[in-house]
């Protein structure tokens, strides 16, 4: 009799689990169980169906059998792996990961079936779903990675699916920026100046942030509003807001503009913005102005004034009524510095320039203190 393969393990770990009244049923599909129920499950079934299985080889295909019904499948590995910072799926065939800053083809490769239950595990007890009526969703695993799915027909090769994954431990500002750099940026926080960052997309303003919060006292009540929770700041007193996707009815959302008003309604000593993208442009610049000094935001941006420009843009879209001038004028009085971060050749991501923010004839002025010739911390 020949040894049964892993879909009959699987599927007999499943009936055991439902004989033990461990299975979870959201609406009309089985959400993954909890993780103790199938490795003690699993293990049972193993032990049963392979009793002269080496010891070494069961823990391999329990490891395997709890990882598809309880995790992401051969995505687990990935997921279990410190250093891995981002993957990417684009469509069924090879896993790509960024490692160190370095991205590369993992040997993984995935059915259009397993991709597409690694995405439905992933999205089913957050209550998500990813249909032809929704085919795109962002969403936050319980370890604070990030999930971004695309379904066809958006995704003409899909579905693809990007997850990224946050370091357990934060990077420091020393890690981040040179010493000289790093103390000047430590004072401007504890001085309560309000710090723009800019940087293009993966180039360390989320880490920044992170980075920046851990120089603000510990009793200060910080609150920090994204679209999808990323930050993880170290202080006790921190409140964190996050953005709700409309339903696919189209009701029910609650975007960051909203967030920052209620934030306002919430005695913050410091509001930090994980990316200002929209209308909350301009209730951010209110707020900063009256009296909660001290922000933290980051913005898209390749230099300092095309920052400070799509900052403009962003807050004259949202129907203030201003004149070009009085919108400079504000964000000059509005933020004190702006801080540029980017990701070298060799994958390292850090602060590159720090600059002091003013205004001459109505025009952005960004004066540097000594421009980073590297991310390795090298000074003019």
């Amino acid at each position: 009799m020949s040894a049964p393969d892993n879909p009959t393990l699987i599927r007999r770990v499943l009936d055991e689990l439902a004989q033990r009244g461990q299975m979870t049923v959201i609406g009309d599909a089985t959400a993954p169980p909890e993780r103790h129920h199938v490795v003690a499950a699993t293990i049972a079934v193993v032990v049963r169906s392979l009793p002269l299985l080496a010891p070494d080889d069961a823990r391999a295909l329990v490891n395997d059998i709890v990882a598809d019904i309880a995790g992401f499948g051969v995505l687990e590995v990935l997921l279990d792996d410190p250093e891995v910072t981002e993957i990417m799926v684009n469509g069924p065939g090879s896993v790509w990961i960024e490692r160190r800053g370095v991205v590369a083809r993992t040997a993984i490769v995935l059915s259009a079936v397993d991709l597409q239950r690694a995405i439905d595990r992933m999205l089913l007890p957050l209550g998500l779903r990813l249909d032809r009526l929704s085919p795109m969703v962002d969403a936050r695993l319980s370890d604070g990675s990030r999930v971004h799915a695309v379904l066809a027909p958006l995704a003409v090769d899909g579905p693809y699916l990007t997850i990224r994954r946050f370091r357990a431990l934060p990077l420091t500002l020393n890690e981040l920026a040179p010493g000289v750099l790093a103390e000047r940026l430590r004072c401007a926080v504890r001085e309560r100046s309000s710090i723009l960052v800019f940087g293009p997309t993966g180039s360390g303003k989320t880490t920044l942030l992170n980075a920046l919060s851990a120089s603000v006292a510990s009793q200060e009540r910080i609150i920090t509003i994204e679209d999808t929770a990323e930050l993880r700041l170290p202080g006790d007193h921190v409140v964190r807001l996050e953005c709700r996707p409309a339903t696919a009815e189209g009701l029910g959302a609650v975007d960051l503009r909203s967030l920052v008003r209620t934030a306002l309604r919430m005695r913050p000593d410091r509001i930090i913005v994980g990316e200002v993208r929209g209308p909350e442009a301009f209730d951010l610049v209110q707020a900063l102005l009256t009296g909660h000094r001290g922000g933290l935001a980051t913005i898209h941006a390749r230099t300092p004034v095309d920052a400070l420009r799509r900052l403009e843009t962003l807050v004259l879209l949202a129907g203030s009524g201003l004149s070009d001038g009085a919108v400079r004028r504000q964000i000059a009085a509005a933020f004190d510095l702006v801080v540029g971060v980017a990701r070298g050749d060799d994958g390292q991501r850090g602060v590159v320039s720090v600059g002091a923010l003013s205004l001459a004839h109505d025009e952005f002025v960004v004066e540097q203190d000594g421009p980073v010739d590297r991310i390795d911390g090298t000074q003019r």
